[in-house]
């Protein structure tokens, strides 16, 4: 049967691959029927009307389904559609409360045509009381307008139609999550609307281990948390997961009453991990650093000459000294790309994901490659654009390896040469230039 999805009319990219993924996480044949984003209706082919509730019960960007009842260009032509393909429906609901709503996208109603449009819907014949609060049933009179049509002088939408209301989404849940709100946060804290985004693309789920490399302040693992996920993190910096006092990462999942899905956090370098080879992570979540503000970096030393001999002060070994701060070199922004996908490639289950935020510059002569790798397969992408450049949310899913294509090699990027920050990465280079050129 079709319904209608009512999305909320932001973040439009990402919007089929939120729902998208929600299907594969709850098991669904999903067929879309009809999708723009410019438009925040969209009609889906389910099973049922519980497949329907299922989908889009945990969604972030969706606000509501609805089971269609009729389509139309006019008011007239709804009301034909309704006659013609929801007659059957009509009897079901004759004795129930019910109510009705008037939805119209970048239109407006007064409250006198409102009601016009609704008592045009008296054929329907229901004969229960009418309830504004706590109805049995709600429907919902959707309409889609041409953009700024008050001032082109239109007085009529684009098309109508007619859904009785199955279920809500989670959207309210960002709220509670507000950065605002939250105890402890650094600078580089995701938003708490994308980060929910993230980890439903990602397929968070209780039972699932997930992990995070750059978890800063914990913005990733709190998201996985709240969809029952058990999540663990790591940073090269510990003092953004220790923080001060016990205001820290772990004060996070503390206020929001999560700690039994909190794993772990340990200070340690994606480069030089401590986690031994394994497949046991089912989700990877990460905004990795930009490295605009400073250059990026992971364990090692600057000169390549030195060994890694361990250095002794007064017979102790300086690495063992609890004030001991190692060293660090500097760090190639594609090299972390690549690397990103090597530890996935090693670290995930069969049909685990990957999603990591990547900038990129706007200009297409300047748009840093979306990295590939033989044993990752990209399902979506994802883009939030700024005012030159954009970030994109990549999500790989882990091929098995009974179905890696075993002539495929990785295909590696041309490393940058140089030492500075500038010289290993080219966003970087092309932030402080304007992206004028920067990577030509």
């Amino acid at each position: 049967m079709e319904y209608m999805i009512r999305f909320t009319q932001v973040h439009e990219t990402f919007r089929l691959a939120e729902i998208k993924a929600l299907a594969v996480l709850e098991g669904i044949d999903l067929e879309v029927l009809s999708y723009s984003p410019s438009s925040p209706f969209c009609f889906v082919k389910l099973s049922s009307g519980d497949a329907a509730i299922r989908l889009v019960q945990r969604s972030i960007l969706a606000k509501a389904i609805y089971e269609v009842w009729g389509n139309g260009s006019t008011i007239e032509d709804l009301h034909d559609n309704v006659r013609g393909i929801s007659q059957r429906l009509w009897p079901l609901y004759k004795e129930s409360s019910f109510k009705f709503t008037v939805d119209s996208f970048q239109g407006s109603r007064s409250t006198m045509e409102q009601r016009k449009l609704i008592e045009g819907f008296r054929f329907l014949g229901f004969e229960g009381p009418i309830k504004m609060k706590g109805a049995e049933q709600e429907f919902c009179i959707s309409e889609e307008w041409q953009f700024d049509a008050a001032a082109l002088g239109v007085h009529a939408p684009q098309s109508v139609h007619l859904g009785r209301f199955l279920g809500g989404s989670d959207r309210d849940v960002i709220g509670k999550y507000d950065l605002k709100k939250r105890k402890y946060i650094c600078t580089t804290s995701m938003d708490a609307e994308l980060a929910l985004i993230t980890a439903n693309i990602t397929l968070a789920a209780p039972g699932k281990l997930f992990y995070d490399p750059f978890v800063g302040s914990g913005s990733f693992p709190v998201a996985c948390a709240h969809f029952g996920a058990l999540a663990f993190g790591s940073d090269i910096d510990g003092r953004s997961i220790r923080g001060r006092g016990k205001t820290n990462l772990l004060a996070n999942f503390v206020q929001y009453k999560l700690t039994d899905n909190f794993g772990d956090s340990f200070v340690a370098d994606l480069t030089n991990t401590p986690l031994r080879a394994a497949r046991i992570f089912d989700g990877i979540v990460c905004d990795p650093p930009y490295g605009v503000r400073e250059g990026l970096k992971v364990l090692g030393s600057r000169d390549p000459t030195k060994g890694k001999e361990p250095v002794f002060r007064d017979g102790k070994a300086h690495h063992t000294e609890e004030a001991y701060i190692p060293p660090k070199k500097p760090y190639s922004f594609l090299a972390m790309l690549d690397d990103i996908l090597d530890f996935a490639a090693l670290s995930l289950v069969d049909n685990g994901r990957l999603s990591f935020w990547m900038p990129t510059a706007n200009d297409e002569d300047q748009e840093i490659h979306i990295p590939a790798h033989p044993c990752l397969q990209i399902t979506s992408v994802c883009t939030q654009a700024f005012n030159r450049w954009s970030r994109k949310l990549i999500t790989y899913q882990r091929i098995p390896d009974s179905e890696v294509v075993a002539t495929t090699s990785c295909e590696q990027r041309v490393k940058e040469n140089g030492v500075n920050a500038n010289d290993l990465n080219p966003f970087r280079k092309g932030y402080f230039q304007g992206f004028k050129a920067a990577f030509r």
